[in-house]
């Protein structure tokens, strides 16, 4: 399919936009969609309809957020995202096939920042954007979350939003670094998935793998060895903890010496499977959102949401 024009100049915010969001998707009936409900949220948008079209506008105007779709021609989603993340950080929302759990846990691995399973209500598309975009960052961090945090050879700082283990810097996505600063600031406290997912991504709702995902990133990334954690600890039946030198973790050395592989398989296929009865059980309900969102779309004007 040929590439998607630039979005019309009627489409764009004004000039106090809330941020620029590019928007690519080869499909143009949910670009439209979702231009149209980013566009009304206060959004400046710009569209594109396959890679090298994605690349082009990225490199010409660089966006606050970019809403990728995983199947394009010319150029998957994940290939896009690489390239884009090769110049510098950006926040990616990917669009995925429900259904598609390998693409969804493969996308948050080559780096998103989060995903929407197709099909998929606009409303709760523009609310991620708007949770991915805080996250991001604008303004500086609150005095209380500002100060540097360290513990077993790690480092963070907030404010530079820059992390390193026993000197070496570490490659964080957004969603890791801030993942690992409230384990940080709450050292030896077990939490569930949920809190996590209120807490650090600041949803109410949500695929649980999400957070599963991304404690297994974090691993490789400070254990010495991932396979059996000792920083990062899954507590069986209630979530994770982060465990530091000296604060009574030793009590429990030898529960990952033969659990540890056993139980992260375990619980995987567990929230694997938790995730594919609620997408069939929803599937129905966020089809039909959909198609109202189109006729809204395009009966109703832009004044509606």
């Amino acid at each position: 399919m040929e590439n998607t024009p630039l979005a019309p100049p009627h489409a764009l915010a004004p000039a106090a936009a809330r941020g620029r969001v590019l928007v690519v998707d080869d499909d143009p009936t949910v670009a439209e969609v979702v231009v149209g409900y980013l566009h009304r949220a206060g959004y400046a948008v710009e569209r594109a309809g396959d890679g090298p079209a994605a690349l082009e506008r990225f490199a010409a105007a660089r966006p606050d957020l970019v809403v990728l779709d995983l199947m394009l021609p010319a150029m998957d989603g994940f290939e896009v995202c690489r390239r884009m993340r090769a110049h510098g950080p950006v926040p990616v929302i990917m669009l995925t096939a429900r259904g598609d759990e390998e693409d969804r846990i493969l996308g948050l691995e080559t780096g998103a920042d989060d995903y929407v399973t197709k099909p998929f209500s606009p409303r709760e598309l523009v609310l991620r954007v708007e949770s991915v975009l805080r996250r991001a960052g604008a303004g500086a961090p609150a005095a209380e979350g500002a100060r540097p945090l360290s513990g077993a050879g790690l480092r963070l700082d907030p404010v530079a939003r820059s992390a390193s283990r026993d000197g070496v810097g570490l490659a964080l996505t957004l969603r890791e670094f801030d993942l690992l600063a409230f384990l940080l600031r709450h050292p030896g406290r077990a939490f569930g998935r949920e809190e996590l997912m209120r807490e650090v991504w600041g949803w109410d709702f949500g695929d649980l793998s999400t957070v599963t995902v991304h404690i297994r990133r974090l691993r490789g990334k400070v254990e010495q060895d991932p396979a059996r954690p000792r920083l990062i600890r899954t507590v069986w039946g209630v979530g994770y903890r982060l465990d530091l030198p000296g604060d009574g973790a030793a009590t429990e050395v030898a529960e990952d010496a033969g659990a540890t592989e056993a139980t992260e398989v375990a619980e995987d296929a567990a929230v694997t499977e938790a995730t594919e009865v609620a997408d069939a059980t929803e599937a129905a309900a966020v089809t039909a959102a959909t198609a109202v969102a189109e006729a809204t779309g395009r009966t109703e004007g832009a004044g509606r949401a």
